[in-house]
């Protein structure tokens, strides 16, 4: 006991934090854990990194230790609770653009909320026993010989080689795949996931700086070579069918297909939808490719057919970027207008200064809104309240238009007043996915309604009728329930994948429905899609999607967390699956689409973090010199300074006139006009 006594306070710090940080990967975040190679790595980086972190402290006085040990350990608590909420709810960790963004979280309101459990008391257990050793001096605060630094100091930075060797052994080129954050938080820990992601961070910010526009040449030839499509359709051409029509789309919140035709104690989830996709084309393979920006990443890949970031949101972090949007194409070549819808502030998700960017002529956030407090549900207005209000804002629209509507109620955490459900909660272990079902029947029937105010005000029969969805709203970490409700023993890697489906259905009037395209197809087609519909040949853009009903396609989709879907396979969790068994099968199989993704989310990539568009002529497709801010400038000075010139000779001229004319007036009469001038 006397020698457990005489242990430095850091080493005993180190050990609790250590475990504490072993625990909340392997249990509260539930990071998969296929070997027990893989679970010494995770008890290793656990320990090694809060030893090397504690350590720090043989380098101050007694009375210092103590602060930096007690400082050190709430940090790291915060670092790992912070992760562990954001993680229930986006199935990823906190990167460092996510913290700029922290105006978004006013709006969580009681998402937060239900993400806090009553065991994540547990989380802070460590710091009440450091403050207890501290109270009674249980463990030692020495000053430390020169021999005592140097053994630790060895052991700390043995310690870390290590694990980075380990994790190098299991994951090859661990930090090149930094868009797999699961693999760095489980290889190398959370501290040192953070700390990569300020290196990244920092050096994708100073591309834009070093950036000539030359990347420009190399990406358009890819696309040229790999996305562009000939001309032929498939069984469906509708070239040009959209001219001179409004296009409504219609985003809802977190709607992922699974629900379609399904139903939820004897009630179909979404009766409306389901018929609605009998009179469209419907897309039953159609995936969602947000990342952090979640539902800004839909917008930001729906308008401009490029892909999402890795580590944090263009409509918050490149906002001042040139893009060639679909607003801005539709206004030059067919003078649509394009608004916006969505009864949320105006400055979530930096929406009021991006849609400037992406040429929206008007966004009607919160403010074009009666919000009363009976009307809120979840995070804002209901859909119901927000569709009846917005139809008397689209009176004032001048026609065709680009409208995009953006719902809210079928938002984390799915909660709903139980006179508004119109179906029972579902039964299973998870809340989330219990009220899911509620909030998705709610959505529903107010599209449902949407739809039916439409045909009221004469504005349907006019009109393209879009309707999708931005992103998953049931994460990976409910998948017990969710393989409960889908009938399955359990949900796999290939199943996740497979669950990243949303709705897609195209209204075009007066033609018949009941088409459903099995197209492997993704939110990257949006655009080629509409322009095509819009009969715009815009062969010189730069873009990753493909027109939904061309026949000549890519055949893969990418994610922006490193998986993969094929038409024969997908890649996910590491594995390599045949796609419709779900049999694992040699890697080398996913090897093709998974380089080809890489290398469009890199060429993606490189466009956004460089700002290249500044350096590429749409209407020519070609390389030009950035030279348009300098010209306006300089031709804005020459203009300024010959207006000068002018104004000084009028002056001159016209004290000159005044002069002769006046040379009868007295002086002070003489002063008087001159001063009234």
């Amino acid at each position: 006991m006397k020698i457990i006594n005489r242990l430095p306070l850091f080493i005993v710090a180190s050990l609790l934090v250590g475990l504490k940080s072993y625990v909340v990967y392997r249990f509260y975040f539930d990071l998969s854990i296929e070997t027990t190679f893989q679970e010494t790595i995770l008890i290793t980086n656990s320990l090694v990194i809060s030893f090397f972190l504690f350590s720090i402290a043989i380098w101050f006085k007694p009375n210092k230790q103590k602060w930096f040990i007690i400082i050190t350990a709430s940090v790291i608590s915060f670092i790992l609770f912070a992760n562990l909420l954001y993680y229930r709810n986006f199935t990823d960790f906190v990167t460092i653009p996510t913290l700029f963004q922290v105006n978004n979280a006013g709006d969580l309101g009681s998402s937060v909320l239900s993400l806090v459990y009553f065991t994540d008391i547990l989380l802070f257990l460590d710091l009440v026993l450091i403050f207890i050793f501290l109270k009674k001096r249980q463990f030692t605060l020495p000053t430390f010989s020169k021999a005592f630094k140097r053994r630790v100091v060895v052991v700390a930075l043995a310690g870390l080689a290590l694990n980075f060797t380990l994790a190098q052994m299991e994951r090859p080129q661990l930090f090149q795949r930094g868009f797999d954050r699961e693999y760095l938080v489980k290889n190398v820990g959370l501290p040192v996931f953070h700390v990569y992601d300020i290196v990244m961070t920092t050096a994708t910010q100073s591309k834009r700086l070093f950036a000539d526009g030359e990347e420009i040449g190399e990406i358009d030839d890819y696309v040229n070579e790999n996305v562009r499509e000939e001309e032929e359709k498939d069984n469906v051409d509708l070239s040009g069918v959209a001219e001179g029509k409004n296009i409504i789309y219609i985003a809802m919140e977190s709607m992922q297909e699974f629900v379609i035709d399904e139903k939820v104690n004897g009630k179909e989830i979404t009766p409306f939808l389901n018929d609605f996709k009998e009179e469209s084309y419907y897309f039953n393979n159609f995936y969602h490719q947000t990342g952090l920006g979640k539902t800004s990443d839909h917008e930001f890949i729906l308008d401009n057919g490029l892909y999402p970031l890795p580590n944090s949101a263009a409509f918050f972090t490149h906002a001042q970027n040139k893009y060639n949007s679909v607003q801005k194409i539709i206004k030059e070549e067919l003078d649509y207008s394009s608004y916006s819808f969505h009864a949320n502030n105006g400055s979530f998700w930096n929406r009021n200064v991006m849609y400037e960017t992406l040429g929206y002529e008007k966004f009607y956030d919160k403010e074009f809104y009666d919000v009363k407090e009976e009307d809120v549900i979840g995070w804002g207005l209901n859909d119901k309240d927000f569709f009846t209000q917005s139809i008397d804002h689209m009176k004032e629209l001048e026609e065709p238009y680009y409208a995009k509507f953006i719902t809210l109620t079928h938002h984390f955490p799915f909660e709903i007043p139980e006179e508004e459900a119109s179906i029972d909660k579902y039964d299973s272990g998870s809340t989330t996915l219990n009220q899911y079902m509620q909030t998705a029947r709610y959505t529903d029937e107010a599209v449902e309604q949407f739809i039916g105010q439409l045909k009221d005000e004469g504005i349907y029969e006019d009109s393209i009728i879009i309707i999708g969805a931005d992103h998953y709203g049931i994460s990976s970490y409910h998948n017990k329930s969710m393989a409960k409700f889908l009938g399955k023993e359990e949900i796999t890697p290939y199943d996740e994948v497979k669950l990243q489906k949303v709705p897609l259905m195209i209204h075009v009037p007066g033609q018949e429905g009941g088409n459903t395209q099995s197209t492997l197809s993704g939110q990257i087609d949006f655009k080629p899609t509409l322009l095509n519909m819009l009969g715009i040949n815009n062969e010189n853009d730069i873009m990753f999607g493909n027109d939904l009903f061309a026949e000549d396609r890519k055949d893969f989709i990418a994610f922006r967390d490193g998986r993969v879907v094929g038409e024969d396979y997908i890649y996910a969790g590491g594995n390599c699956y045949e796609n419709g068994s779900g049999e694992i099968v040699e890697g080398t199989n996913c090897s093709d689409i998974r380089e080809q993704s890489q290398q469009e989310l890199n060429y993606s990539d490189e466009i956004i973090y460089g700002d290249l568009f500044r350096f590429y002529d749409f209407e020519n497709g070609e390389l030009v010199e950035e030279l348009e801010e300098t010209e306006t400038e300089s031709d804005s000075e020459t203009e300024t300074e010959a207006d000068n010139d002018n104004e000084a000779n009028n002056e001159t001229e016209t004290e000159n006139d005044s002069e002769a004319n006046n040379e009868t007036n007295t002086e002070n009469d003489g002063k008087t006009n001159n001063e009234n001038e």
